[in-house]
């Protein structure tokens, strides 16, 4: 295995026991913890030929189950398999959403991702009957959500993820559309409005459109607006994503038997309520035979015996896993749907000579997707000619489906005769991590991201050393044919691809993909709002089921140095903490990547400053706030803070506090991360409500007070949240191409687990290249 593979599988997928020393002792010994625990549910006298097969196909990491399966199955804890679930239909009563807000609680507690559709909560400002109050709305109860996971997230279990849709006709979904642009809001959530055929109708006739929540109309408006209103949030901070909700309930399988209303965290599995997503890939990059030559190619009988084998070992998770929720082990065995896809799809194109996106290659797509939806669904055939079809399954109205309709007569003969043991069969996930474990394949269907980049490796002694981690495609030629021999054409990466080519693939793929897709389209910076709306109305015109965009800028993103550019560069491009007026050279200094102020800024006799009352509602006596400034170049800025309230209580750690918040301040550069770090304290008991609105914590209500001085004084800008010192990110060649800057650089953010400068935004999620850290799985 390479480096990064070692370290995916020590962190992520190795069994340990409860000493901390492996059980697993080899990564074959992975595969086969694994492929026993799926074989358990098979008749005895076939288990050991069945965990066999199941191991064969892991080897190689040719079938890569998801990451759940492989971290949960065979190790006796108390985990799900399924990665992700959406939860039940939120009521609109007190007792009922706290009933559900419980529901998942105990869903995350056990690994698993959720979704949640917020459109059935009234609008803010509507009346609650019998109680002669107002309804606080959605959002209110989406940041309650939002700090339950927060605190399941610091009990140990991994990182949560959340999905929130809204209707597009519910009146709050302008609320809803702009929520992110608060910092610190909502950062659990990925956002997504339920775009009906309707409105996209009422779009291109420019007619208008009302909010209406229980037959009563809340507002009219156009509908033009509001989808613009939709697509420049996105444009300017990637969220909401959008997801055309009518197709997705015309074109799934179990039409008959299901409304669906939201989707899983990333998007690719639509769901009804309590709906469990199974994912698994068949990573194509390591089914290519002759590579680099004319008679490159996937065998396809390779690909349909593998995902033969794949199926039966997913089908087996139903009875192997544990389920947080009844009512979710009911939802999973009464229809049994799977979602196998496929990674290494952008290596494979390039292992056969196929430029991503060209007609070449979407004839190559279309050929080995086809293959793998007739083999997956013949599979799910077989299982139930032995086992029997899923509880559901109504053959008349199942073979009447518009995507089973599509499917090979003889495929749609064999169900009609035996049934179909898995209700959905295909789907894409996020494959951002296993990946990385297989080698460092192309994610998903996503085009390669880099060719290659530098990640930090830290030794057991502390010391740090660069590895260069090279795109699977790209090891295998520079192996072939040498280092120093130059790309061909048909090598072609993220950063220069149009948005067409993103679109035609991901329309090629959804084609025989009965689920649906996760997949980013990655766009330029400097894209013009009008080509980006385009992007959106281009996907529903060709049929995707959703469509997620990611565009570059300085809010979202710090600096992800790739080794595209002639020289080498590496993942970290140093973000100095630069003053608002650039200090003197001696003043600032750099050691392993990390900027150093060598003193603090100086502090003046005199400093003007607010002091803020703070009255928490658990709290007996009030919390004074005082916030000095600093005058720099006819600008304010934090300098120091004092916090002060009788109650001594707090006394302690509001002196460290006040200690630590100040020596940050007087480090002088961009330091309107406090709030941000502030804000998302949660406080495990239970925060409060202030103004309307629900507060994590007494620190939060702090770091609210110190955001709201730092806009008053015209440190950051209201509404946006972005620093003034944004602007002289130029002093260290931080502007983007369309500013003059160097365009072998990308914005993405930084790690919160390594701190490396290697989060990438694919397939609706962002993984890190350095360690492997993913949102989504």
């Amino acid at each position: 295995m390479k480096s990064i593979a070692e370290q995916i599988w020590e962190m992520k997928y190795r069994l340990h026991k409860a000493d901390g020393t492996p059980a697993d002792l080899t990564l074959a010994d992975s595969w086969a913890r694994v492929a026993t625990a799926l074989a358990e549910v098979e008749a005895p006298e076939m288990r050991e030929a069945w965990a066999a097969r199941f191991r064969e196909a892991m080897a190689g990491f040719r079938f890569l189950p998801a990451g759940r399966i492989l971290a949960g199955a065979g190790t006796g804890r108390d985990v799900t398999l399924f990665n992700c679930f959406v939860m039940g239909e939120i009521p609109d009563t007190m007792e009922g959403i706290f009933e559900n807000l419980k529901e998942a609680a105990l869903t995350m507690q056990q690994g698993g991702g959720i979704g949640y559709d917020f459109s059935t909560l009234r609008p803010k400002g509507a009346p609650v009957l019998g109680v002669g109050a107002d309804a606080s709305g959605p959002l209110s109860f989406m940041d309650v959500w939002d700090a339950m996971c927060r605190t399941i997230m610091s009990a140990g279990a991994r990182r949560g993820a959340m999905m929130a849709t809204m209707a597009c006709d519910h009146p709050d979904i302008e609320a809803f559309i702009d929520a992110k642009r608060e910092p610190g809001r909502l950062t659990m959530f990925n956002l997504s409005v339920l775009v009906s055929d309707a409105f996209m109708a009422a779009v291109k006739a420019d007619a208008d459109w009302n909010l209406a929540f229980g037959g009563t109309v809340y507002k009219t408006l156009k509908a033009r607006a509001l989808w613009d209103k939709i697509t420049a949030a996105t444009f300017a901070w990637a969220e909401p994503g959008v997801i055309f909700i009518d197709r997705i309930n015309a074109r799934n399988n179990l039409y008959y038997a299901e409304t669906i209303h939201a989707t899983n965290p990333c998007g690719e599995q639509p769901l009804p309520p309590y709906g469990a997503c199974l994912l698994g890939s068949i990573n194509l990059a390591a089914l290519v035979k002759a590579p680099f030559t004319d008679k490159a190619r996937i065998d396809e009988v390779e690909l349909a015996d593998l995902v033969h084998v794949a199926v039966r070992a997913m089908d087996n998770v139903v009875d192997v896993s544990r389920f947080p929720l009844p009512g979710q082990r009911h939802e999973a065995q009464a229809k049994r749907r799977i979602g196998l896809g496929v990674t290494g799809l952008a290596d494979a194109l390039i292992m056969c000579r196929a430029r991503y996106g060209s007609e070449a290659s979407l004839k190559l797509i279309r050929t080995w997707m086809k293959a793998l939806s007739r083999a997956a669904y013949l599979a799910s055939v077989d299982i139930a000619k032995e086992k029997g079809p899923f509880p559901l399954f109504v053959a008349d109205a199942y073979l009447a489906g518009e995507t089973v309709s599509t499917l090979d007569k003889d495929v749609r003969d064999a169900i009609a005769k035996h049934g179909i043991r898995n209700a959905l069969v295909t789907s894409i996930a996020p494959t951002g991590t296993i990946s990385l474990f297989a080698g460092n394949v192309s994610s998903g269907i996503e085009p390669v991201f880099a060719y290659s980049y530098t990640r930090k490796v830290l030794l057991p002694d502390g010391t740090r050393r660069e590895e260069r981690v090279e795109d699977y495609a790209v090891e295998k030629f520079h192996e072939i044919f040498g280092a120093e021999t130059a790309l061909p054409d048909y090598f072609v990466n993220a950063q220069e691809l149009a948005p067409a080519d993103h679109i035609a693939v991901q329309a090629a793929v959804q084609d025989f993909i009965d689920s649906s897709i996760s997949k980013t389209i990655n766009v330029p910076a400097d894209i013009s709002f009008d080509a980006f709306k385009d992007i959106y109305t281009t996907a529903y015109e060709m049929g995707l089921k959703g469509c997620t965009t990611y565009r570059p800028s300085d809010v979202r993103g710090s600096v992800l140095a790739l080794d595209e550019a002639p020289k080498p560069e590496t993942t970290e491009a140093a973000q100095p903490a630069l003053p608002l007026a650039a200090p003197a050279a001696h003043e600032i200094y750099e050691k392993d990547g990390v900027v150093y102020m060598s003193k603090p800024l100086e502090r003046e006799t005199v400093l003007p400053g607010f002091t803020y009352k703070l009255q928490w509602p658990e709290s007996d006596h009030a919390i004074y706030i005082t916030i000095n400034d600093i005058l720099q170049d006819g600008r304010r800025r934090p300098f120091e803070i004092f916090i002060n309230s009788k109650n001594m209580e707090h006394y302690a750690w509001t002196v460290a506090l006040t200690r630590m918040i100040s020596a940050v301040f007087r480090r002088g550069g961009d330091v309107t991360f406090v709030v941000e770090e502030l804000k998302a304290v949660f406080d495990p008991r239970g925060g409060s409500w202030m103004k309307g609105r629900y507060v994590p914590s007494l620190l939060a209500a702090i770091g609210e007070v110190i955001e709201q001085h730092m806009i008053d004084t015209g440190f950051i800008a209201a509404k946006d949240g972005r620093p003034v010192t944004e602007a002289l990110r130029a002093v260290a060649g931080e502007r983007p191409p369309s500013e003059g800057g160097d365009p072998t650089v990308t914005r993405l953010k930084g790690c919160p687990r390594c701190g490396e400068r290697g989060m990438v935004r694919q397939e609706g999620c962002e993984t890190c290249t350095a360690c492997g850290f993913s949102k989504c799985s």
